[in-house]
């Protein structure tokens, strides 16, 4: 019984690692990249319903990495909570939207080195007399909203001891409660406590006092092929250097939380 276990870890991993071992030459056999982005991260890979246009850092960064690799771009939809099994299930060859290095996504998907790294931020509305300042968050009371699959849905069932913690299954559903009164705030990140501030007039920004969790975010991809990840990383490693990052992020107001180094 323990040999037959053993032969078929062996066939297994083996064969996993076959799967996986030509994205690149598949990237360039098909002349395509396929890149998962989250069509409404603001400032990050955010497409403009009107026009059907990309814009952010993100999606900027697909189309230079697609020009490097001398290929065609082609952007899948995703989101955070069908990341991971977008990665695996090969529906796109890379994640390239902001994705937070976390332990737990560690575990299933390879993270790149990071090129931006944001705190938390809430967001309530103006004329909620309960939040005042980030203390008030965490008191009895409170409802506090996240969305299911980002980060701070780990983050806030660790910190909160007081607040209610709620967590919605679609990212725009946060807005929605804040904004209709049956929550109190929503957990974000720099990039989308941005939007919300460009985009609405009744949105207020609670910021930390000091780091409450900063976080770095990088892009993802399948474990199991060195060749691929290996370019990608040395893509990160040029647009760092040449000027490319500093220059896009500027672009899209962002340069606060970019990664040189």
């Amino acid at each position: 019984m323990q040999v037959t276990k053993k032969i078929f870890f062996i066939i297994f991993f083996v064969l996993n690692a076959y799967s996986n071992e030509n994205i690149l030459d598949e990237i360039k056999s098909n002349n395509k990249i396929k890149v998962c982005i989250w069509p409404e991260y603001y400032g990050i890979s955010f497409l403009d319903q009107r026009t059907q246009q990309f814009s952010g850092i993100d999606s900027d960064l697909a189309q230079e990495l697609a020009k490097d690799l001398k290929v065609n771009l082609e952007f899948v939809p995703s989101s955070f909570s069908t990341l991971i099994d977008d990665i695996n299930n090969n529906a796109c060859n890379i994640a390239m939207f902001a994705i937070a290095d976390t332990a737990q996504r560690k575990e299933k998907i390879r993270f790149t080195t990071a090129h931006l790294s944001s705190d938390v931020y809430a967001i309530t509305t103006k004329n909620n007399r309960r939040i005042q300042n980030w203390d008030d968050l965490d008191k009895k009371g409170n409802i506090i909203a996240v969305a299911k699959g980002t980060y701070h849905e780990t983050i806030m069932k660790d910190k909160l001891e007081n607040a209610q913690l709620i967590v919605l299954d679609k990212m725009h559903k946060r807005e929605d409660e804040v904004q209709a009164g049956r929550a109190d705030a929503f957990m974000t990140d720099y990039p989308f406590a941005k939007r919300m501030l460009t985009k609405t007039d009744w949105a207020k920004l609670i910021e930390p006092k000091e780091t409450y969790f900063k976080t770095d975010y990088a892009w993802a991809m399948k474990y199991g092929d060195d060749e691929f990840y290996n370019k990608v990383e040395e893509f990160i490693k040029n647009i760092k250097e040449d000027g490319r990052l500093l220059a896009i992020a500027k672009k899209n107001a962002l340069e606060p939380i970019i990664k040189l180094k």
